[in-house]
């Protein structure tokens, strides 16, 4: 948990900010903070199916009552739809702008829209993370 919830805050509110800071090519800043979060995704992913599959081993179908088990899967599905739904969707619009950058290019409104959606699921998944870290320091 501490891995999937860590390295999101790390990456997203840390690295991406940082990258964009300091990599004077706003292009080659945006493709590093994708391969971080496509990898902070996958972290994510096997950590939840983990953490489901603990809840399941050690309480049985009593896991369905728990905060915790419906929090961690909100978060999985949330976390997929991103990195299945939404990414796949930036990465086809980054590949029909070429030979442009797609921020140059006429599907630059329409990746803005994406992106958002993006960033809004990816704070969302970072919130409730701060949520499932609290509710497993209660007991819950």
């Amino acid at each position: 948990m501490t891995l999937w919830v860590g390295g999101m805050w790390a990456i997203g509110f840390i690295a991406a900010p940082l990258l964009f800071a300091r990599v004077p090519d706003r292009a080659l800043a945006g493709l590093l903070a994708g391969k971080l979060f496509t990898l902070v995704a996958f972290v994510g992913i096997a950590c939840a199916i983990y953490l489901i599959g603990h809840r399941i081993a050690r309480f049985g179908a009593s896991c369905l009552k728990q905060g915790f088990f419906w929090l961690t899967l909100l978060m999985l599905a949330l976390t997929l739809a991103g990195e299945f739904g939404v990414h796949p969707i930036l990465e086809s619009l980054r590949a029909q702008a070429l030979p442009k950058e797609v921020m140059e290019s006429v599907f630059r409104d329409r990746f803005s829209t994406w992106h958002g959606v993006a960033s809004g699921l990816y704070v969302i998944v970072s919130a409730l993370g701060v949520a499932l870290v609290v509710l497993h320091g209660r007991g819950r």
